[in-house]
């Protein structure tokens, strides 16, 4: 019944979500955190942090964790199915009727409509992870710090992770365990 619950969550979330991992994440939230209570929301967050960290397709990632929380190697499985299946089923369906539809101009408004949606999707996923953080002026400085090296000097985010790691390690490893 559970590996059911995971798979069908899942592949729900990967029917219904246009733009990838990112757009997903409110859907995922709310399916994992809101209504089937399987991670808090600051597991949930954490459960980001290590996602994003880790190399491969966030979306994925993150119904591997969730799974394997919930039922181990099984349960990661089945999770992972789900949300894999229905991308993978789109994907067929647009490599066969693609050269017929690139050049539709309806197809064309439908996906340029579609992106402002999509960006609204990340926005307020990033807004409600905030909002449940507790924020100080550490959080604050790092945030800036990294959407400007990120946005106007061009660092990879993979450096931007790799340094506020170090700097989790560094701070709450020794700073704040002396203080």
């Amino acid at each position: 019944m559970i590996l059911w619950q995971l798979f069908s969550s899942f592949f729900r979330i990967g029917c219904f979500t246009i733009g990838g991992g990112y757009a997903m994440l409110p859907l995922m939230q709310k399916e994992v955190v809101d209504n089937k209570h399987w991670l808090t929301e600051n597991d949930f967050v954490d459960m980001l942090a290590l996602v994003q960290s880790a190399p491969g397709v966030i979306a994925v990632n993150t119904s591997v964790f969730v799974g394997y929380r919930i039922k181990g190697i099984t349960g990661a499985i089945f999770a992972a199915l789900g949300c894999i299946l229905p991308s993978f089923i789109m994907i067929l369906c647009v490599a066969y009727f693609f050269s017929q539809f690139n050049e539709n101009e309806h197809i064309i408004r439908i996906f340029k409509g579609i992106r402002p949606a999509v960006v609204a999707l990340i926005a307020a996923s990033v807004v409600k992870l905030a909002m449940n953080q507790k924020v100080n002026l550490s959080f604050i400085i790092i945030l800036i710090a990294s959407t400007l090296l990120i946005w106007l000097c061009s660092v990879s985010p993979v450096y931007i992770i790799i340094a506020a790691a170090i700097w989790g390690i560094v701070y709450y490893g020794f700073i704040k365990k002396v203080n």
